[in-house]
């Protein structure tokens, strides 16, 4: 057999081990995103949750797997009772959306999920305890405005604009503010519950209720996002336990 013969065989199953590969980490990644579009099922959550954390052990692209982690674990963490192990869940997103910023400081995901989850953290500990991020939500808010201001669907603004509901007035809160985040969010998602029930409650608090019953209907009776299913039949509940609110029924 000669040296060519030997040789080439090799070569071709060299090539061949590194075309697969980054197919092989892909499609964990894929499995995990089709796993979390059944998020509504927390069980298929954790286990998006595992194939992600599969794929970043594999190789795959650690921006695109990380700040997939980041989104997977706000989910989980909020859908967990337990108040310790939420944190430490929220805690998990905090990390790996950073580490997302690390490796693409100029991708919007990884901005998005980082600001997303500092808020979920700071309303498990209690927003008194956790003014200091406030100003860290809102740079990474800004952020995502600076890169992509309609990344989902107004997500940013929707954030700050619940932050200036949120947040007491001694602190920088400010209803006039939220406000103006929440209708250009709610430009950007006019069919994302979560804009519409934070508008809401910044109309209620700015006693506006016939504006705010109707955007809390509006939410029973919409077309949902075809992405945003399992958020907007949680939101439905959320809309009429607002209804149920008494401030609806004195000024009916």
């Amino acid at each position: 057999m000669t040296l060519k013969r030997i040789i080439l065989p090799l070569l071709t199953v060299l090539v061949l081990a590194v075309a697969v590969r980054p197919q092989e980490t892909k499609t964990l990644v894929q499995q995990g995103d089709d796993l979390y579009v059944e998020r509504g099922d927390l069980a298929k959550a954790k286990e998006a949750l595992a194939k992600y954390q599969e794929a970043l052990a594999a190789g795959e692209d650690a921006y695109d797997v990380n700040w997939r982690l980041a989104r997977v674990e706000y989910w989980i963490g909020d859908h967990t009772a337990d108040k310790t192990a939420k944190k430490q869940i929220f805690q998990q997103g905090i990390d790996h959306a950073k580490k997302a910023i690390e490796r693409g400081p100029d991708k919007v995901e990884g901005h998005f999920w980082l600001g997303v989850c500092y808020g979920v953290y700071g309303e498990a500990k209690g927003v008194l305890k956790s003014l200091f991020l406030v100003k860290p939500i809102k740079e990474e808010m800004r952020r995502v405005l600076e890169i992509e201001p309609a990344y989902d669907k107004g997500g940013a603004d929707r954030v700050l604009g619940r932050v200036f509901h949120e947040v007491p007035g001694f602190a920088g809160g400010s209803e006039k503010k939220s406000l103006e985040h929440l209708l250009k969010a709610v430009e950007y998602g006019p069919r994302v519950g979560l804009n519409l029930l934070y508008l809401a409650d910044t109309y209620i608090s700015l006693d506006q209720i016939e504006k705010a019953r109707e955007t809390l209907e509006y939410i029973l009776t919409m077309e949902p996002e075809p992405d945003l299913i399992p958020e907007t039949e949680e939101e439905r509940v959320q809309a009429r336990q607002r209804l149920e609110g008494k401030q609806f029924k004195k000024k009916k």
